[in-house]
């Protein structure tokens, strides 16, 4: 996979900060958590936009689109809790719950095993 920068890789580890932050302050300060919220979740799912993937394995492959979904995932969330935040559209509950979940379910399945199939993809080259 192509490395991200030590610049892209901050602003990846800032998003991912903010989106914990805004998910767990939500309920105290709900404006404040979903700005942190929506930034975060634009700077994580941008940043794992600009990683790719060129190999031939299926497993790579498929590992990355269920990453990329996760990331939609969280930007749906975000778009979800501005509906509950400021009152408009059909989410008045706590549907971005929902999908915060399946995108984090996504994203830390696939932090676990894209990392692992890549080592096996290396290993099988040499």
């Amino acid at each position: 996979m192509k490395e991200l920068t030590p610049l892209q890789s901050a602003v990846m580890m800032a998003g991912g900060v903010l989106v914990v932050l805004g998910a767990a302050a939500y309920m105290f300060l709900p404006v404040a958590a979903f700005v942190a919220f929506a930034v975060g979740a634009v700077a994580f799912s941008y940043m794992q936009l600009q990683q790719s993937y060129d190999g031939r394995s299926f497993t790579v492959r498929r590992l990355r689109r269920q990453q990329l979904l996760g990331a939609v995932a969280l930007l749906v969330a975000a778009c979800l809790m501005a509906m509950q935040t400021f009152r408009f559209g059909f989410a008045i509950r706590n549907e971005w719950v929902v999908a915060l979940t399946i995108g984090c379910v996504l994203e830390l399945y696939t932090a676990f095993r894209l990392p692992a199939e890549l080592e096996k993809e290396q290993r099988q080259r040499k």
